[in-house]
């Protein structure tokens, strides 16, 4: 989704003198959802600082949040996140002003949820009329975007005898037009919901069993075919867009859990890495007739490489990740044979910390510090830019939000804006 705001220029007239002009609607792009507009890690924005100033980017406001790595929306100048209140055990979605991050309204539920690896997690999936919110307990929430009043609520434990993972629900729903997708293991591998009613368009059989990961379904375009990719502890699979039906599915041992979600590196091609020692794995998919065929392009195993929380970023036929042979690592991977083209060594370590692309640049986190770094989107070597300290740095590992040059992260006890127009 793209929103436009308009701002003003000094422009040269058919006179040669300087006028106060409003210029054309530029875009600013909304970030409604994990990973952003395209669901890729990239934003749309332009025209963002490549220099800060010694104290860092301005810090424009400033949030206290219950201990979790629940990151944010951003749609029409509202911020939207999950947050706990352990004094009650109340389930929070917040909505707050970009402006100036002050609350527009709360919604709240009851619910019992002891600290597992923090407890707050995932990011809802916003649009002009629906908040689509899965909990850490497996609960689909989807609100009225204006007001924060529940439309309608399923329980995937309930409906589909679906399995909470290990440390919670990490996965975050995925918005596209009227639907809503999400995957839930037990009755089904993925449903497709209609998000104003919640009734469901579409299911796909689960006959091999597959249980909930910690990864998001991302939308992809294989053989010409409009498909669902998830990752699981079994391997990656597509699922028909149209109509839920498996198209394919390789085989690939996964340890302990998923975290990050398969990715399309191009029209054949699909990158899945995971921790816990599991490595990567690039499967090509080819349309055979009328089915897909999976085989392996080539297999990263024994932690050759692998991104432990955070789904890879592919820019010009590259694919970016904090990720390790030693952890922590930022680096440029070679999507022909998954051998690294370069690494952040010797320059920075990023821990667990997220990224997301902007502008010809990669804006960094470190997980362990809490230092934001700016490095120029380099195929050929690590380039620092810029960097500053902006959050406390215990387990800074949420994914970031972007739009309109505001930049909103957070830690384990705040949530802030940074400005990082130019």
């Amino acid at each position: 989704m793209i929103c436009t705001r308009r701002n003003w220029i000094i422009s040269v007239g058919s006179l040669g003198v300087a006028s106060l002009l409003p210029a054309p609607p530029a875009p600013a792009a909304d970030w409604p959802q994990f990973r952003g507009p395209g669901r890729n890690g990239i934003s749309l924005e332009t025209g963002l600082a490549r220099k800060w100033p010694a104290a860092g980017p301005k810090l424009l406001w400033s949030v206290p949040v219950t201990e979790g790595y629940a990151g944010a929306a951003i749609v029409g100048s509202r911020v939207y996140h999950h947050d706990y209140d352990e004094a009650k055990s109340e389930w929070c979605v917040n909505c707050r002003s970009l402006t100036d991050g002050k609350l527009i309204w709360q919604f709240r539920e009851s619910r019992e949820i002891r600290p597992n690896h923090a407890i707050t997690r995932t990011v809802p999936a916003v649009d002009a009329r629906f908040v689509c919110s899965l909990d850490p307990k497996d609960v689909l929430h989807c609100l009225d975007t204006k007001t924060g009043k529940q439309i309608w609520r399923k329980s995937l434990v309930t409906e589909y005898k679906a399995t909470i993972p290990s440390w919670y629900n990490g996965q975050c729903p995925l918005q596209e037009g009227s639907r809503l997708i999400v995957a839930t293991g037990g009755d089904a591998i993925l449903v497709a919901l209609d998000k104003a009613t919640g009734k469901e368009i579409w299911r796909t059989p689960n006959s091999g069993q597959y249980t909930m990961s910690h990864a998001s379904v991302v939308p992809a375009v294989l053989g010409g075919v409009k498909q669902y990719l998830y990752g699981t502890l079994k391997g990656p699979l597509g699922v028909s867009a149209s109509d839920g039906k498996l198209l394919w599915e390789y085989d690939r041992k996964f340890n302990v859990a998923v975290a990050p979600s398969p990715v399309a590196v191009d029209t054949e091609r699909v990158f899945m890495t995971a921790s816990y020692d599991a490595g990567s794995v690039m499967v090509r998919v080819r349309r055979v007739g009328g089915a897909f065929k999976a085989e392996c392009a080539f297999d990263l195993k024994n932690n050759e490489w692998n991104s432990e929380v955070h789904t890879p970023i592919v820019y010009k036929n590259h694919l970016f990740a904090v990720g390790k042979k030693r952890r922590g690592l930022f680096t440029c991977l070679n999507v022909d044979n998954g051998q690294p083209v370069w690494t952040s060594e010797g320059k920075a370590s990023f821990g667990l910390g997220s990224y997301l692309l902007a502008d010809g640049m990669f804006f960094v986190l470190d997980g362990n510090t809490g230092n934001l770094h700016l490095l120029e989107a380099s195929t050929t070597e690590y380039k620092e830019l810029a960097s500053a300290h902006v959050l406390a740095g215990e387990e800074v590992w949420a994914p970031m939000a972007l739009s309109g040059g505001k930049l909103v992260l957070r830690d384990l006890t705040k949530m802030i804006c940074l400005d990082v127009r130019g």
